[in-house]
Formats: C-alpha cells, structure tokens, sequence
C-alpha cells in the first residue's frame, strides 16, 4: 500500500470563523489583493475584520468562471498593488483564480506555459504568493485543492493549471457564508460535492485516507442535503454540507475522478453551463452506466462494492442496493429540479466535440472501468432529457 496526501497548510473550519481573518492574515503581511465572488454583506465583513488589524487592501471581482485573459488582468492590477498576500473569497471561480493569480504572479513567462492541453505543460519554478481561500459556497473544495480551472474561449475548453505551489497557505471554511446560497446554487454546488466524493472512492486508485473522508462526506450530504436545500437556514444542515464539501477538495486532491469530470470539464467549454450544474445533471447517470459496464463486463471488480457502501450510506438503509444509490441521486435531481444540459444551448450535435475530448482528459482515466463510446454517448444523451430515467 503506497499514497501520498497533500492539502493547505492549515484548515480552519466553523461557523464564524471569518472574524478571525484579520489576525491571519497578519501572519503574511500588511498588503491583501482580494479576488472576490462574494456577496457584499460577506466582503463588508471581510473588509471590516482587515480594516481593525490595519492590512491594506485592493479588490476585483469575479462574475463569471475565469478565463485566461481575466488571469491576466488579475495579474496586472496585483502586480501595481505588490501584495504580501493574496485572499480567493467566494465560489470555486473565486478561489480559482486568487490559486492562478497567486501562483503565476511570481513565475515569468505566460499563463500558457504552464497550463495543460492547449499549452506547454511546465512546472512552476517558484512559490505562489501567500494565499487564504474562503468558500462561500458548499462544492468545489477549491481551497484544499493544487489545481486551477481556467476557460479558453478561442479553444473552447476548459484546462487545468497544477502544482503543489497552488495549494492556499490557509483554508478558512466557515459555514455561516453559506447560508445565502439560493436553492439552485446549493443543490448544483452539492451535487459537485458528492460527485468529487463518489469518484475519488469508486477510482481505480483510491487512497485508505480519502477512503475515510468520502465516507462521512457521502453520509453528511445524505442525511443534510434536502434540509439544506429546502431550508437554507439550517446551520446544522449548511455545516454537515460544508464539511462535505471540504473533504470533497481533499478527496480529488489526493485520489483520481472519472467519467463524470471527464465529461464535464469539456461540455464546460463549449457551454456556458455552469460546472456544478454539468455535474449534477451528469452524476445519476455516469453512476448508472459504470455499475451496469461493471456488472456486465467485471463482476468480481471492487468497486461495485463500493457504489453498494454509497447506497447504504446515501439511503441509510443495510438492505439498499446499488440501483438504490443511483435512484437516490435521481431522486434529489429531480426535488431540486435540476434542469438538463439543452436548457444550456447542449445538443447531440456537440457530442462529438465532446467525446473526442472527454476520452483524453485525466479525469477519465480514473474511472472504475473504462466507458465505450457508445456508452458515453448515452449519458449525454440522458443528460439532455430533463429528468431522464
């Protein structure tokens, strides 16, 4: 047994943790650059708790999944600055780009040098600038993660820049941010989640460590995940998915995904659909179509064992079978209304673009048992049928 486990210097979780933030970041310096996604009831605080500890700070925003050129701008505006720190308040967007921001401000060259497929690939050489990533939402697990998911419109695509120096020098989650995330936004964002759950535990290489995060991050999404949607409110519920989530990040960080990311990373580019939505609308059915390619081409194979754990976890029934697991995901789709992938401007016109990326992408490669095309090809269309069965 061999696995290695890399995560933020240092996680800070609970509720009202973000008044502690000025005390932080005064271990790092008197400068912050802040790339935000955050309501401004949420930043106010933010700016206040920095304001009381005397650190400077400049601000961006950050609307929309960042693309490379918007990194380049990040990156302009924080050089004049010239911050000690930099601070990723909000979504995964958010978070993302304060990880590019802070690790490309500090290597020379350009972004597409180090980014994957569509650039050379080359490793940072030097440390990011000291980074504190705060998650507004419950998803992406952002903070705990090496990579940054950047969006080339002129190659319409969605690539990955990756290195340990991206990894934030703190995590800060604190579930009380969470409680404004409308219904539509905390059921995408928990389907996320869950998938970076599910995959990292079904993969081909699963870590005895993230074994156990996946787990409990699976039973808390379980037992909160309608409360938390139905009942925004609900700190019990908003806590149980902000853990979720956090494990969520450690998991993919430290074991490998599938099919559905594969997917979902490339229908990302040629849609603008947002990157929880892909994954929630994806999830039932890439679960439905690995159990029944194991069933029928791998019987013996260890991870139909494991989609039968997830159903016992998801349903909290002993006697809950691996139908029930994906039913259940099913299920939540359809009280939550997810709406399916044509509602984004998706068609069957796109699934060859779409495949002949898919099948590339690393995510894919960690898939409990390789997927044919034909197969791929029913999910998407499965995926574009609203609450297909």
């Amino acid at each position: 047994m061999q696995f290695e486990f890399s995560t933020a210097s240092r996680i800070i979780f609970g509720s009202g943790k973000l008044n502690t933030i000025g005390d932080i970041a005064t271990e790092f310096g008197k400068n912050a650059f802040i790339i935000s996604g955050c309501p401004k009831s949420v930043s106010d605080r933010l700016y206040s708790a920095l304001e009381s500890r005397g650190i400077c700070y400049s601000t961006v925003k950050i609307e929309q999944e960042p693309t490379i050129d918007v990194i380049k701008t990040f990156i302009d505006i924080a050089k004049r600055f010239s911050p000690d720190l930099l601070i990723g308040i909000g979504g995964g967007s958010a978070i993302d780009s304060a990880k590019a921001t802070a690790s490309l401000i500090s290597n020379p060259g350009e972004i597409t040098d180090y980014l994957e497929v569509i650039g050379l690939g080359k490793p940072l050489s030097n440390p990011s600038l000291p980074l504190i990533a705060i998650p507004t939402t419950s998803g992406t697990g952002a903070e705990v993660t090496k990579n940054a998911v950047l969006a080339s419109p002129q190659h319409n695509v969605k690539v990955s820049l990756r290195s340990p120096y991206l990894l934030p020098k703190i995590a800060l989650v604190d579930p009380e941010l969470t409680v404004s995330v409308p219904p539509a936004i905390t059921a995408f964002t928990g389907l996320d989640a869950l998938t970076q759950l599910i995959e990292p535990f079904t993969c081909i290489d699963p870590s005895p460590m993230t074994d156990v995060l996946c787990r409990d991050g699976i039973q808390r999404i379980g037992r909160s995940i309608y409360q938390a949607y139905d009942n925004g409110v609900d700190h019990n519920a908003r806590e149980d998915i902000s853990l979720a989530s956090l494990f969520s990040g450690l998991a993919l960080a430290n074991a490998k995904l599938g099919a559905v990311h594969g997917l979902a990373g490339t229908i990302g580019g040629v849609s603008p659909a947002p990157h929880g939505a892909i994954c929630a609308c994806l999830l039932p059915h890439t679960m439905e179509a690995n159990i029944n390619a194991l069933m029928e081409r791998a019987p013996g194979h260890p991870a139909l064992q494991r989609y039968d754990a997830i159903a016992k976890i998801l349903t909290n029934q002993l006697s809950a079978t691996v139908e029930d697991g994906v039913q259940w995901v099913r299920n939540f789709c359809n009280h939550a209304k997810i709406p399916p992938l044509s509602v984004y401007g998706l068609s069957e016109a796109d699934f060859g673009r779409i495949l002949e990326t898919a099948t590339r992408a690393s995510s894919m490669k960690g898939n409990p048992i390789t997927l044919s095309e034909v197969e791929l090809r029913n999910i998407l269309q499965k995926s574009l049928q609203l609450n297909a069965e």
